[in-house]
C-alpha cells in the first residue's frame, strides 16, 4: 500500500511542474496584507536540480579560528547556566541567487519539496514495517538486539549529571527563506579546536551528520567541509562497538574484518538526497551563558556524529543535518543528561524584519510551563510498527470557523501496518492532511467563504484560492485541531492562509493519499511556543510572540 502510494505522489510531484509557467504570475512581489503570513522573498529550488550535487576533494579549507579557547567545567559548577548560540540571518549573496527570487513560484516549487520529504517519511514508514515482519521469526534475535540499544542509548557528557539539576540550551535559529528553503538552521561548534558549521534542524530525522573530508561527492556549502584530521577530539565507532548497531549499513553492508575497522553508516531522505560516511564521536561545544549574562565555553564530549563522505541531495548550503528526533542518535536524545528530557521552540512568522530569530530551547522553560494558554497533547504510545523517529499525535476532528467538521474517524487512526496517523513535523513546511479530510476542510472552507469573496479556480496547487480584490478587511475562517485527549490547538488565519499577492489568499493546507499519514508542518505553528516533553510523552503548545523570546 505504501509503494502505491510513493508512486502516487510521484506522479503529483511531476504533474503539477507542467503548471509552474501559469502559477508564476500569480506569485509577484506586491506587497502583503498587513498581519498575514505570505512567501514573499521564498525561493525553492528547482526540481529537476534536486538531486544535483557538486564534487569536490579540495583541501583549500580555510577553518575560522574561535575567539575564545574553550574550557571544560563541571557539570556542578555548570548547573542552571544556560547556553546561547549567536547567529544572524542567512542572507542570499549573489546576483543570480537574487535574480532567481525574483522568477521563480515559490509555493509552487515549496509543495514539490514538501512531497518529496513526504515521500520519504513513507518510506521510513515502509522500512519499519519490513524490518519487524522479518524480525518476527526470530524473537530471540530481536530481544538481543534490543538490549545492545539500551547499552548505548544513555547520552554520553563531558560529567556525570545524574544528581545534578538539568540546565537549558537556547539556540538562535536561522530561517531558510532567504536561500529559499522553509527549513531552520542552527550553528553548532564542531572538533578540537572548535569550527563553525551551520546545520539544518530536523525533527523527523535522528542522525546527526557533517560533510566530512575527503569528500568524495558532495554538495555545495556555505564555509568548508568539516575535516577529522584537524581535530584531536574525532574517534571513529569500529564496527564491533554495540554502538554501530544504531546506524543502518550502506547495501550491500560491509563485512567487519578487523576491531579497528570504522562503522560505515547510510542514511536516505528521500529522492536521491543521501549521506553515506564513518559513524564517529566528536567534541560539540556550547557557549554557556550565566543569569548575569557572563559566557564561557563547554564541551559535550563523545557526541556520535555521522561523517559524510558521500552527501547528496538539496540542503540549502549547510553543512549537514542536526536531529531532534525520538530515537537515540538525535542531538535532543544525546544530551538528555544535560537539559532534561524537553525541548522547545518558537518560530516567528515569515513576514519578519530579517534581524528578528527564532528560538530553540533545550530543557525547561519556566516561563513558558506558566503560560495561562499552554495546553498539551499526548504523544501516540509506541506501537510495534511506528517509526520511533516520529512525533505523533492522535486527531479527534478538524476545526472550521470552531465547529468539528464531519471527517471519518479512521482517517486520522494508525493502522496495523504502520500507515496513517498524524506527526508534528519541523523539516514539512505547509501542512498536509490525508484524504478524505483534505476535500471535506477544502469544501467547508468554500462553504465559510461563500458570497464573501469570489474563488479564483486557476491556480494549480492551493485549493480554494479567493479574489480578494479591494477589500481592506478581509475576513478568513479560523482553523483548529482537536485531539483525542480533549486538547484543541486553534490557530490564526495567518498560520492556515497564504498570499499569493495582495489581491489573491489561498488556503495554506494539501492533501494527501488515503490511508497515508497527516502532517502538521512548521507554517502552521508560527508564533506558538512548541514543546516537546518526551518524559510525560506529550506535546505542548501557546501561542506566543515568538520575537519577544
Amino acid at each position: 500500500m505504501l509503494s502505491k502510494q510513493s508512486f502516487i505522489l510521484c506522479l503529483v510531484f511531476f504533474s503539477i511542474t507542467a503548471f509552474s509557467g501559469d502559477s508564476r504570475a500569480l506569485a509577484g512581489n506586491n506587497e502583503q496584507k498587513k498581519n498575514i503570513s505570505g512567501f514573499s522573498g521564498f525561493d525553492f529550488p528547482n526540481p529537476m536540480r534536486f538531486g544535483s550535487v557538486s564534487s569536490s576533494t579540495s583541501d583549500d579549507c580555510g577553518f575560522s579560528t574561535p575567539e575564545k579557547k574553550p574550557t571544560k567545567e563541571t557539570t556542578r559548577e555548570n548547573k542552571n547556566k544556560t547556553v546561547k548560540f549567536h547567529l544572524k540571518r542567512r542572507q542570499a549573496t549573489t546576483k543570480q541567487e537574487t535574480d532567481k527570487t525574483t522568477t521563480t513560484n515559490p509555493v509552487l516549487e515549496l509543495q514539490i519539496k514538501d512531497l518529496t520529504r513526504i515521500q520519504m517519511l513513507h518510506i521510513r514508514v515502509l522500512e519499519k514495517k519490513n524490518q519487524n515482519t522479518v524480525s518476527k521469526p526470530h524473537k530471540p534475535h530481536k530481544q538481543n538486539k534490543n538490549k545492545k540499544k539500551e547499552a548505548v542509548t544513555s547520552p554520553v557528557v563531558s560529567s556525570p549529571v545524574e544528581e545534578e539539576k538539568p540546565g537549558q540550551l537556547v539556540a538562535t535559529l536561522e530561517s531558510g527563506m532567504s536561500l529559499g528553503s522553509g527549513e531552520y538552521f542552527m550553528d553548532v561548534l564542531v572538533g578540537s579546536p572548535p569550527k563553525h558549521f551551520s546545520l539544518i534542524l530536523d525533527t523527523g530525522s535522528d542522525l546527526n551528520w557533517i560533510q566530512c573530508l575527503p569528500c568524495y561527492d558532495c554538495f555545495q556549502q556555505n564555509g568548508a567541509f568539516y575535516d577529522p584530521t584537524t581535530s584531536s577530539s574525532f574517534k571513529n565507532i569500529t564496527c564491533n562497538d554495540p554502538r554501530c548497531n544504531l546506524v543502518s549499513s550502506p547495501d550491500p553492508p560491509k563485512p567487519c574484518k578487523s576491531d579497528n575497522q570504522p562503522c560505515p553508516y547510510y542514511y536516505w531522505y528521500g529522492d536521491s538526497s543521501n549521506t553515506t560516511g564513518d559513524f564517529a564521536v566528536e567534541t560539540f561545544t556550547v557557549n554557556l551563558t550565566t543569569n548575569g549574562g557572563s559566557s564561557e565555553l563547554y564541551n559535550v564530549e563523545n557526541m556520535m556524529f555521522g561523517c559524510g563522505h558521500w552527501n547528496r541531495g538539496l540542503f540549502h548550503g549547510a553543512a549537514g543535518l542536526l536531529g531532534l528526533g525520538r530515537g537515540p542518535l538525535s542531538f535532543s536524545s544525546q544530551l538528555q543528561s544535560l537539559y532534561g528530557h524537553s525541548f522547545s521552540y518558537c518560530l516567528v512568522d515569515r513576514n519578519s524584519d530579517a534581524n528578528v530569530s527564532s528560538k530553540l530551547i533545550f530543557g525547561e522553560d519556566k516561563d513558558l510551563l506558566s503560560h495561562p494558554n499552554l495546553n498539551f497533547t499526548s504523544f501516540v504510545a509506541a506501537k510495534e510498527n511506528l517509526v520511533e523517529t516520529f512525533y505523533y499525535v492522535q486527531i479527534k476532528s478538524i476545526l472550521v470557523a470552531g465547529q468539528a467538521v464531519n471527517i471519518p474517524e479512521e482517517t486520522w487512526n494508525i493502522s496495523s501496518d504502520g500507515g496513517g496517523g498524524t506527526i508534528i513535523d519541523s523539516g514539512t513546511t505547509l501542512s498536509y492532511f490525508a484524504e478524505p479530510a483534505y476535500e471535506i476542510i477544502k469544501n467547508k472552507i468554500a462553504e465559510e467563504v461563500k458570497g464573501k469573496y469570489p474563488v479564483y479556480r486557476d491556480f494549480p496547487v492551493l485549493d480554494p484560492c479567493f479574489n480578494v480584490s479591494g477589500v481592506d478587511n478581509v475576513q478568513l475562517p479560523e482553523l483548529g485541531i482537536e485531539f483525542a485527549d480533549g486538547a484543541v490547538w486553534n490557530f490564526p488565519t495567518e498560520n492556515s492562509f497564504i498570499w499569493l499577492n495582495e489581491d489573491l489568499v489561498c488556503l495554506a493546507i494539501l492533501g494527501t493519499p488515503k490511508s497515508a499519514f497527516s502532517i502538521i508542518g512548521n507554517y502552521q505553528q508560527q508564533n506558538f511556543h512548541v514543546l516537546y516533553d518526551t518524559k510525560r510523552s506529550r506535546l505542548g503548545f501557546a501561542p506566543t510572540k515568538c520575537a519577544d523570546i
